[in-house]
């Protein structure tokens, strides 16, 4: 008599695929889309697919997945023929891009100052303290990086997985990175302050305060950008 044999079959993906390569495909796109938000590559920049393939240490059909979504997100161009570039924003986009940006994390800020927790206000003030010395120690690149995290446990601290998923697809970051004048001081005049406000309204758990704080904060940016013209624009976080 024969015996039954079991076989266990991977779980399915939503589009059929299997969860093992849903997963390395979410992890290839998570470390190429952080190089890129991190300016490991350039505004027009040419991704070398078979340099990205030793990179990260994937397959070319999982590495066209991640430029299919980094596409879809606005991170980079897919040209026939051509492969995929870094995207570059005209004026006009980076400013729709910032005027988004102001909207929704000025929401995330509003919903936050009624979900924060104490934990997640200690470690906004930590951040903070730490920023300060960045500040007075000229260090451009750690108050960018501290800059970053507050805006990130902010944003977190919404508890809306909607408006989170939306922020982080929002190219923000690339907008900043373009069009940042590398001979200007870093932090800009007043971004201490800024954050100071934001978190003194999550304090006090005023939605209206930390809303306004917030887009102000982000708005700076997009005003600077204004008063910039399209081949000298920059403007500081």
């Amino acid at each position: 008599m024969s015996k039954d044999v079991s076989v266990v079959r991977q779980p399915s993906g939503p589009n059929g695929t299997r969860a093992s390569d849903d997963s390395t495909v979410a992890k290839a796109y998570q470390a190429l889309a952080t190089a890129i938000r991190d300016g490991e590559f350039h505004p027009n920049q040419r991704l070398v697919e078979n340099e990205l393939t030793e990179r990260l240490g994937v397959s070319r059909a999982t590495l066209r997945a991640v430029f299919t979504r980094l596409h879809q997100e606005d991170y980079i161009v897919v040209e026939h023929n051509k492969g995929a570039r870094v995207r570059a924003f005209s004026v006009d986009e980076a400013l729709e891009i910032l005027q988004t940006r102001e909207i929704l994390e000025g929401a995330a800020a509003g919903l936050a100052a009624g979900r924060i927790t104490d934990d997640e206000l200690r470690h906004l003030e930590e951040i903070l303290t730490d920023m300060r010395v960045a500040a007075s120690e000229q260090d451009g690149a750690r108050y960018s990086k501290l800059n970053r995290r507050f805006h990130e446990v902010v944003v977190q601290a919404s508890r809306q997985p909607t408006l989170i998923k939306f922020i982080k697809i929002t190219p923000y970051p690339l907008v900043m990175r373009q069009f940042r004048n590398a001979q200007t001081v870093h932090p800009r005049t007043g971004s201490l302050e800024e954050h100071q406000a934001i978190f003194s309204a999550l304090l006090v758990r005023n939605a209206v305060a930390a809303e306004a704080t917030m887009r102000f904060h982000v708005s700076s940016a997009r005003r600077a950008l204004t008063l910039a013209s399209a081949d000298s624009a920059a403007f500081a976080e």
